[in-house]
């Protein structure tokens, strides 16, 4: 492992803050966390944490020493000046002085010490670095680290390679840890570090770089002793061929996740991130796999996003899927059932005042295809992904030297239900559509667009379809979402495009089939290729992504939405729009006859009728020619409905989206036109 420090950088990020007014230490302090928190080997969203001792100006003048300490929340690789909250040194340092404090009072205490009230909570290791003398600290839970020390001989393979570090025994993160900490340096103030069984590494220094140099030679140092291990630690089982694509078997792990929540037609969902890789894969194909999935986890903290131990799975075989799919129904079944029971018996031991999280696993590891990461949201998922990597990393590694041994699961449970942990996740306020996954077809623009904005808002992971690549890239940057290009009228793209997104978000919740176009013509004059083009758009493009996805909500098996866009000219045709008019007309039958035929599955299949929207198929050219024939302005025009108003892309997005929302309503049809009686449905 090799040193990131690059003076320039240095000089660049301290001096760009310090030109703001923010304080140098902590501008300092910001550039040498970053350089831990960009590498995943060291730190993962959200862990490790970093300090620096520095003096402030008060309102009055007066200077006041303050520790600079990583705020909860913040993740080291990104992290502001402001993701430092700087607390009172000396009332921080005396908090040891206290025999006991709970974690809710030790909150509570440095709070109170905050020099800016809104500041972040600092670090639940706070008083831990502001004991230590020196001025700047790092602490990471380096793979390397954690690998030799979470094995049966681990502590003696530490001193034997770090004899000038402190080595102390595993004790909770919070108060305890810091006296226990504090008691150790007092005995050895000499020591160059101090490393944390199970747990992870302090390096510090009054120099920022020395800090930070030391923290990566001893951790390549770590690296060196691994690699003098077994490279390959696992013996591999034969994989079968004919395996299944990871499209066909991300949606029955969806589904198996699923949280019953007592609601009809409203279960719990989860979005998956998938992984291979050599490692992985070795990993996963490993004839003691069974076991290594339920050794633990590699750092405390990991317990909080993929629990305590995965799920080892067979390999799936395309021409055997519902085999498959029943073992995975077991495994998940026994998950729950082995959850609870460890549950009770350590809510026991804490009091009984424990309120048991969701007993579903969050990690599959899948022989022959890798792991499957289970999140509330895709970031959540891919936050799992790289847990169980690293986790995967250690046990290599560490199986590699002699065998990986975890924390007691009393520990871990500790770590899973610590009550600082749940008050995070009682804050957590999900949106409606968090936990579902949505397709928009249409979507680079215009209506499309509109409408994927909307379900991006209301929390869902969005996979946006358009026929144009640059525009389709361009708003997918924007949204945060999953670019795909597809023609929709050709079923094989179609087959491909829906895949992807099984493999990217693990299945489809929700389908908004908005794509087309305008054709004109009278029935008598138009060409027949224009005729069949206007079919094969607005009426077979819609079919064949509603075929797809109702094929991945059927094996989901936790219902799902369909809403197309139907337009005006389907319930009140217009002269020359023949073959509009038609292909729409027969895109409303299709969508009622999925309501008919998907309705038991809890599948809802609606649609929209809209008129005189601004979009890429009524262009402000259109709508100049339309008021022009009709001897009217243009805004008059737009108005011409019984409301008076203009009706925008946003109020048919709206539609859209309470569809989409809507689990007692299916072959329904919302007119979003300002009022117009020959559109009324009837």
């Amino acid at each position: 492992m090799k040193s990131r420090w690059s003076v320039s950088e240095f000089a660049s990020v301290v001096d760009g803050y310090v030109a703001k007014g923010i304080n140098r230490d902590l501008a300092i302090r910001t550039y040498t966390t970053r350089l831990l928190g960009c590498d995943p080997e060291l730190v993962l969203h959200g862990g490790g944490n970093t300090s620096v001792k520095t003096v402030l100006t008060e309102m009055d003048g007066s200077e006041v020493e303050v520790l600079g300490v990583k705020g909860s929340g913040w993740d080291m690789g990104t992290i502001e000046p402001q993701g430092l909250p700087a607390v009172r040194l000396e009332p921080l340092r005396a908090m040891v002085g206290f025999e006991t404090l709970s974690d809710d009072d030790m909150v509570m205490l440095q709070r109170r010490l905050l020099i800016d009230p809104s500041a972040p909570n600092p670090s639940v290791e706070a008083i831990l670095h502001a004991l230590l003398p020196f001025k700047h600290i790092d602490h990471t839970h380096a793979n390397a680290i954690v690998s030799l020390t979470n094995q049966p001989h681990g502590e003696d393979i530490i001193r034997e390679l770090f004899p000038d570090s402190i080595i102390v025994p595993y004790v909770m993160p919070g108060f305890d840890l810091a006296k226990v900490c504090d008691a150790a340096y007092r005995a050895n103030p000499k020591g160059d570090g101090m490393i944390l069984l199970k747990h992870g590494i302090f390096t510090w220094s009054e120099d920022p770089r020395t800090s930070y140099e030391d923290m990566i030679a001893k951790i390549d140092q770590a690296k060196k002793r691994i690699a003098k291990g077994r490279a390959k630690p696992f013996q591999s089982v034969s994989v079968p061929g004919g395996l299944a694509d990871t499209a066909d078997i991300a949606p029955i792990l969806r589904g198996a996740l699923a949280v019953d929540t007592g609601q009809d037609g409203e279960p719990r969902r989860f979005v998956l991130e998938h992984r291979s890789s050599e490692r992985i894969l070795d990993f996963c194909n490993s004839d003691k796999v069974e076991s290594l999935v339920r050794r633990g986890n590699a750092t405390p903290e990991h317990v909080i996003h993929i629990k305590r131990f995965g799920v080892a799975l067979p390999a799936p075989r395309k021409d055997k899927l519902e085999e498959w799919a029943a073992t995975v129904q077991e495994a998940v079944s026994s998950y729950e059932a082995d959850y609870k029971d460890y549950f009770a018996r350590n809510n026991l031991r804490a009091g009984g005042i424990k309120r048991m999280l969701d007993p579903k696993p969050r990690v599959f590891y899948v022989a022959g295809l890798g792991l499957f990461a289970a999140g509330a949201a895709h970031k959540n998922a891919i936050v799992a992904a790289d847990v169980a990597e690293a986790t995967i990393e250690v046990i290599s590694n560490a199986e590699g030297i002699d065998a990986f041994e975890a924390l007691s699961e009393a520990d871990l449970f500790d770590i899973e239900y610590w009550s600082l942990e749940q008050v995070k996740l009682i804050k957590v306020q999900e949106k409606p559509l968090t936990r579902q996954v949505a397709i928009v077809t249409g979507a680079a623009s215009g209506l499309g667009l509109s409408v994927a904005e909307a379900l991006k808002a209301e929390g869902a992971d969005v996979a946006l379809f358009d026929i144009s690549e640059e525009p389709l890239k361009v708003a997918a940057k924007r949204l945060g979402a999953l670019p795909v290009v597809c023609d929709v009228t050709n079923p094989d793209a179609v087959d491909r495009a829906v895949a992807e997104v099984a493999r990217h978000y693990g299945g489809v919740d929700i389908l908004i089939s908005n794509a087309g176009a305008a054709f004109q013509g009278k029935l008598l004059s138009v060409d027949e290729a224009t005729f069949r083009m206007a079919f094969e758009l607005n009426f077979w493009g819609h079919h064949y992504v509603a075929r797809a996805a109702v094929r991945i909500m059927e094996k989901q098996g936790t219902g799902g939405a369909l809403v197309f866009n139907v337009s005006k000219q389907a319930v009140n045709p217009g002269a020359d729009f023949g073959p509009y008019g038609t292909s729409k007309a027969a895109l409303m039958a299709l969508m009622r006859q999925y309501a008919v035929e998907h309705g038991a599955s809890g599948i809802t299949s609606n649609a929209v009728n809209a008129d005189r929207i601004r979009t890429g198929l009524m262009t402000d050219q259109m709508v100049e020619d339309r008021s022009k024939a009709r001897g009217l302005p243009p805004e008059e025009y737009m108005r011409g409905n019984m409301l008076k108003r203009e009706v925008t892309a946003a109020d048919v997005a709206a539609a859209f989206l309470h569809l989409a929302k809507a689990r007692a309503s299916t072959g329904a049809v919302i007119t979003v036109d300002g009022g117009n009686v020959a559109a009324m449905m009837r």
